[in-house]
């Protein structure tokens, strides 16, 4: 048996496409979401000083970048929840006996689920430049892309990790609300982490979600607290780190 198959790869990513066009639902709440804390956040505070944040460049600047990377790690958590319902309806089961390696299966899935989440962040920024963000080139957009790739990449892999451990869908709901809200409000998303005290901050560095919102922010506004190789750096490390531990505990995992 190859390790990777090529074909089954394109296989399932083009299933999970096929399942994201058509859930309308889904893709409008990943995207309301969002757009609806813009909203409320960025514009109702648009006029507002906060400290940390320069007048030149406004809250609603540096908002955005914090919202996208809010849209990659909640519509990444459906690709773990797609490997419950598939494993409850029997399909897991069906595609795990065919000759095809685990390793393939979980490169289409993740494929798939990060090809969804990056095209969920590109409407929210394509959005927020419609409304007034100003970004400082299209290289930065690009560069940003790549940022999205790997937050995506990196907790649709915590996603199957979980998932492959469980077998209660509202069981991994709640523990991935459990760990994605601190990563969220630690990520400094929505608020300067230079406001916060210091243990906050100390946390904050072990958040990989604050590398890739600082990340975007550096490329996309010029405003970064950290050096942007630096976030780069970091977060491509965790990206290969979950990858590689969503497809080992997925091949550990049983179908039923």
């Amino acid at each position: 048996m190859r390790i990777l198959n090529l074909k089954a790869i394109y296989i399932l990513w083009l299933r999970e496409m096929k399942i994201f066009t058509r859930a309308k639902s889904r893709i409008l709440a990943n995207i309301l979401t969002p757009l609806i804390i813009l909203g409320a956040l960025g514009f109702g505070l648009r006029g507002a000083t906060i400290p940390g944040i320069p007048a030149s460049i406004g809250y609603l600047q540096f908002l955005i970048p914090g919202m996208v990377g809010t849209t990659m790690i909640f519509s990444s958590t459906f690709a773990g929840m797609s490997v419950l319902w598939d494993r409850q309806f029997g399909f897991l089961k069906e595609i795990m006996v065919t000759p095809v390696s685990r390793v393939s299966i979980v490169l289409g899935r993740m494929m798939g689920g990060t090809t969804t989440s990056v095209i969920q962040g590109i409407t929210i920024l394509l959005i927020s430049i419609i409304v007034g963000f100003r970004v400082l080139s299209v290289v930065s957009v690009l560069e940003s892309i790549v940022l999205m790739i790997m937050m995506s990449a990196a907790f649709i892999g915590l996603g199957l990790a979980i998932a492959s451990r469980l077998r209660d869908m509202q069981g991994f709901g709640m523990i991935m609300n459990i760990i994605m809200l601190p990563v969220l409000f630690l990520s400094g998303a929505y608020y300067p982490l230079t406001n916060m005290p210091s243990f906050i901050i100390y946390a904050s560095y072990l958040n990989p979600l604050t590398y890739g919102v600082d990340g975007m922010r550096g490329v996309l506004i010029g405003l970064s607290a950290l050096p942007v190789t630096l976030d780069f750096g970091v977060l491509l490390a965790f990206c290969i780190f979950m990858v590689l531990l969503g497809t080992f505990l997925f091949e550990k995992s049983e179908a039923v």
